[in-house]
């Protein structure tokens, strides 16, 4: 088994519309719709991926859709923010563009050396884009209605919400093999050193701050990289040897999941790389119909009329 988690897999958040939601985060941001289906555990809503062209680990953001439930609140014990890396050039045409989706953008600031653009979502979800040497090596979605050489390059970051740095830093340091980096003022930053993607994540000391409501706009939980089913058993074990009670492996038929709480309360998951969205359509054709792992399959006729139609954008 790898000593260190290769970075992040997937970040899921909580939205009410599907349609507002893909609107927003393909026809306004730029990621392509890489699987409609529906959440597993509630299969009368849906789950909706976003990514690159092919959903890689890393740059894939997912949204379950919980229609008429009310906005979260937040504090400790969350998510705080989702951040997605930009190359250093394209921080102002993001700030203009988003602006003129009559969003509010705040100026960019700087942190550890790079540029920061933060804003929130319609559903309420704290955005950040953040300017990252070398993320130029990484393809965004060409076929979006972001120019290629601006669009998002994957995730940058999560930032962690936490009365306390120390048990969640003694998680990421000393059993995910994180390495500790800097701090600045009340955020520690913790890095996984993998290929320049999707590597970082944030912890904010907020022993004050009451805790958080997850409910729309907020982040559900976010899943780690590993790439196979037996280092993904390995680390369920080094999770339990820990004192973590972890869950058995949960099949997502895009990827195998395990689950467990941080020390502060996040919900973590470990998600591994394969088998990949493509499983059950071509590159092609990914997100473009409802599709059901095939435990669902005899119900797709009730679940389909429970619901709404979906369009997904085209910018050809």
């Amino acid at each position: 088994m790898s000593s260190a988690i290769p970075g992040i897999h997937h970040v899921t958040v909580i939205c009410d519309d599907p349609q507002e939601n893909i609107d927003f985060f393909s026809g306004v941001m730029g990621l392509r719709v890489v699987k409609q289906t529906v959440n597993f555990d509630m299969p009368d809503t849906y789950h909706l991926y976003y990514g690159d062209e092919q959903g890689t680990p890393g740059t894939i953001l997912t949204y379950f859709s919980w229609p008429g439930v009310r906005r979260g609140r937040k504090g400790t014990g969350q998510i705080g923010s989702v951040a997605f890396a930009i190359p250093r050039d394209s921080i102002d045409f993001w700030r203009d563009y988003l602006k003129r989706h009559k969003l509010d953008v705040f100026e960019p600031k700087p942190r550890f050396e790079e540029r920061v653009l933060t804003f929130n979502s319609p559903d309420g979800l704290t955005v950040e884009l953040v300017t990252q040497a070398g993320v130029e090596r990484f393809e965004g979605w060409k076929d979006g209605p972001i120019p290629v050489e601006y669009a998002l390059r994957g995730f940058h970051s999560v930032t962690l919400l936490e009365r306390s740095v120390e048990r969640t830093a003694d998680l990421l340091s000393g059993v995910m093999g994180f390495e500790q980096l800097e701090s600045q003022g009340n955020r520690t930053r913790f890095s996984t050193g993998a290929d320049g993607r999707a590597m970082l994540v944030d912890v904010l000391e907020w022993p004050d701050m009451p805790g958080g409501r997850i409910a729309v706009g907020s982040v559900h939980h976010v899943a780690w990289r590993t790439p196979s089913d037996e280092e993904e058993l390995a680390w369920r074990e080094k999770l339990e040897q820990a004192g973590y009670d972890v869950t058995p492996v949960r099949d997502r038929e895009y990827f195998h999941s395990i689950y467990w709480n941080e020390p502060g309360g996040i919900l973590f998951e470990i998600a591994t790389d394969p088998p990949g969205f493509t499983i059950d359509e071509p590159l092609t054709q990914l997100g473009t119909h409802l599709k059901l792992p095939p435990w669902l399959e005899e119900s797709r006729s009730v679940l389909e009329k429970a619901l709404p139609t979906l369009h997904i954008p085209t910018f050809k």
